[in-house]
This record gives structure tokens, sequence and C-alpha cells, in this order.
């Protein structure tokens, strides 16, 4: 190998690129990670919640002493028509005893964390360097651009988020893609731990994942979230790109009147719901943030090598929203983890090869990350109808209002109440073919 050369850059110092990182130092590898922010953490913008039971046994032991927020004990799904609400909770009382399954995550304070643990396995992390493009030597990817330098490397991974414009650069993926993406935008709330335990019905430590889907996004594909984190509250809104650019006449969410769609409008509509009231009330607001995630699921995922790279976490598309709930940090740590192990492999071979590299993504579809994937590979195509986000819900709140309202009247057997509903809301044959749509999850 040519002394000049790193043996890997990593552009992104997200978790996908940290895991990487902490891997390579691990093995005793020249690895130099560059970040645009200002840290690692800096720019990454997420709901606030890691499983970490798939991805444990990749790296045993590293995350006993992680700065978790709290561990999930408590789901909840709101689903909202109008001023209407039906609530679903659910608490199992395994999740309360460790090993747990999911925490909550502040990523600025966990993505510090993380850099700070591949810098002492002797990884190279420069932040507020942006890298502009890939060096390219005999047709392969042999480094890249950054800050008018050229540094060269045998391997690039490109870790640099859901927009990835070194993938794009290397042409594994197309440019953006709205239907595949959607806004994220969230709002950090700062709340004493005790006002939080006593209002979600918590004891210290634990935590509650709560998400919200109807009219919260007036009727359009997305949803909203709350997580209570150790002193905080993580709340926000996910909103589909491609719904938001296009207008429709079937809804009226992209103009009022003459005005365009205003996201900000939405989330304070979403802040003024009871049921967010009531948790954020006395509480402040500490942090406002948007971000741009991928939501095509297995439909959306990029080539994931090519000759010196490969492509991990978001940028490879490594998400998965299936509704009630949604999946990417532990995706994104496991690809950084295997990404790693095959460059390692790579070098040891001295072979940089696309035909090497496919390695690497035989060995995600052995792991939980394409299984999962695979699984749920129709999922953002059930989510995508309409009616899930409009009709259910007001069907739902119908029922029950008929089910829990005693008037004057006679009342109705619940079948009949039940079919009522959903000729008034949803028509029967329709929702024949959303239960039948259920079968592709």
């Amino acid at each position: 190998m040519a002394d000049d050369k790193l043996d890997a850059v990593i552009v992104g110092g997200g978790l996908a690129g940290l895991a990487a990182a902490y891997c390579l130092g691990e093995a005793g590898r020249q690895v130099l990670l560059l970040e645009r922010g200002d840290e690692p953490g800096s720019k990454n913008v997420t709901g606030g919640r890691i499983y970490l039971s798939p991805i444990r046994p990749l790296l045993p032991g590293f995350f006993d002493d992680a700065p978790f927020e709290r561990h999930v004990v408590k789901e909840a799904l709101t689903m909202v028509d109008g001023r209407n609400t039906t609530l679903l909770s659910h608490v199992q009382d395994r999740w309360r005893h460790p090993p747990y399954m999911s925490y909550t995550v502040l990523r600025a304070r966990f993505d510090q964390w993380f850099s700070t643990r591949a810098m002492e396995k002797g990884a190279f992390i420069v932040p507020r360097r942006r890298v502009d493009d890939l060096l390219w030597e005999d047709g392969r990817v042999a480094g890249v651009h950054a800050g008018g330098e050229e540094i060269p490397a045998h391997m690039v991974l490109a870790a640099d988020g859901a927009l990835s414009f070194m993938a794009e650069k290397a042409h594994l993926r197309q440019p953006l893609v709205p239907s595949r993406h959607a806004v994220a935008v969230k709002e950090v709330y700062g709340l004493d731990p005790g006002a939080i335990e006593e209002r979600f019905g918590l004891d210290p430590g634990e935590g509650a994942a709560h998400l919200f889907m109807g009219s919260v996004t007036k009727g359009r594909f997305g949803g909203g979230f709350l997580y209570t984190n150790k002193e905080s509250l993580s709340l926000g809104l996910v909103l589909g790109m491609d719904d938001l650019m296009r207008g429709s006449e079937e809804f009226d969410v992209l103009k009022q009147g003459s005005e365009q769609f205003d996201v900000p409008s939405l989330m304070e509509d979403f802040e003024s719901l009871p049921e967010i009231g009531r948790y954020i009330k006395g509480a402040d607001l500490k942090e406002y943030s948007a971000h741009i995630i991928t939501e095509a699921g297995a439909g959306g995922l990029s080539r994931l090598f090519t000759d010196g790279m490969l492509v991990a976490g978001d940028a490879a598309g490594f998400a998965l929203n299936m509704g009630v709930t949604v999946r990417g940090m532990e995706f994104a740590v496991a690809s950084g983890v295997i990404a790693a192990r095959v460059i390692d492999e790579a070098l040891t071979k001295n072979d940089f090869s696309a035909q090497f590299l496919s390695l690497y993504e035989k060995r995600l579809r052995e792991s939980f990350v394409m299984k999962d994937m695979e699984t749920f590979r129709h999922t953002a195509e059930v989510l995508a109808n309409p009616r899930l986000f409009t009709v259910y819900p007001a069907c739902i709140s119908s029922l029950l209002e008929a089910v829990f309202t005693i008037g004057e009247d006679p009342r109705k057997g619940l079948y009949r109440s039940a079919m009522d509903a959903t000729k008034k809301h949803v028509g029967v044959w329709n929702a024949f073919k959303d239960f039948l749509s259920l079968r592709k999850i």
C-alpha cells in the first residue's frame, strides 16, 4: 500500500460514521472522519429513540455507560380527528427491567460521547470540515476533496446523511426524490424530571414514546411524536415532502385561501392540542430544529458499494417508518460496524474492488438491517394511503363516541355501531381493500 494514503476516510459524523470510525480505530487502522458541523451531533436531528437490543451483540458492553436519557417502558399512539382523540397505550413489565430494549436520546450529547470513544480508539475526527467532492484514481474512488485539499485514502465511507451528496457523486443514488423523503421539525422543552414522571405516569428513569396520527398533519402523510428525556421533552412532526410540495384538490392542507401551507403554523396547531398542552405546560422551549429524513424503506435504498467506497446509515436509506414505530439509529450503528469490518478485510487483502466490497451488502442481508427492511418493504406504500390520516381517525372517533355516549335514544348494538361508522367515514369496499393491503406488511 502507498504510504501517502489513509486507510479510510469517513464522510459524516452521525451514528453510522462514528460506529465505523470506532471499529476501524479499534482495528488499528488509520481512519479520518470529517464532519461539517461544529462537532459530531451538532447537526443531527432525531425524534429521539434508539433500540439497543439489535445492536448490543455487535458492540458488546459498548453502550453500558452511554449518556442515554430514559429507558422506554410506555408506548402510546393517539389518533386525532379534529379536536377528538383516541389514545392507545401499552406497557410491558419486562421493559422495566435490564437489559432495556430502547432509550430516548439527545443526539448532541450522545454523539459527542460516541466521538470521544472513537478517538480513544485512535480515530481522527475533524469537525467544521466540509467534503466537496470525491477523489478519483483510475476510475475508482480514491479519497475526497475537502476545503481545497486532496485527501487520498484506500477506502471512503459515505455516511453523510439522507441527502448524501457523496453517494450521488459516486452515481450510487439519484438526486433528491421528494416522494422518498420527509421533513422533520422538532422542539425540545425543558421540564423538571419530577413533572415529567408525574405527567406521564412514570417512575424515575423511566420514559415514554408517544406517536400521533390523523389531523395533526391535516390529512397528509406524516405524524407527530413526543419523547420523554431526563429533563426535557422532544416534540415534533414528520411531514411527507412530496405532499408538502404538490397541490391537491382532495385536501386543503397546502393552500388555505391564497396562502401557502405553513409548517410552523401546523406545529402551533399540534402544540395547541389538549393532549400536548398538558405535557408541555410550564415547560421552557430550549431548541428548534428541522431536518430532511428518508421515508422510502427498502424501495429507497441506494446502491451500497462501488470501487473504493461504501455507503452507510441514512445515506444508504436505512430508515424504517412502520407507523407505530420509527427506526433508524440502530440501522445506522449496525451498517457502520459492518462497513468497518468489510473495510478492514479489504485493507488486509489490499482489494478495494466493487466485487470484493459486495461482501458489505451480503453481510447486511444476513443481518437484521436488510431482513427488517425487506420484511417491511411495502410499509411506505401502505402508509401512503390518505385514508389512514383522515377517515380512519374519524371513523374510530365516531365509533367510540357511539359506544361511550349514553343519550335519550335507545342504544344500537356494537356491530351495528361499527358498521354505521365504517359506512359513514370509510365505505365498506374501501375498508375491505385497506384490510387486504395490510397483508403486505
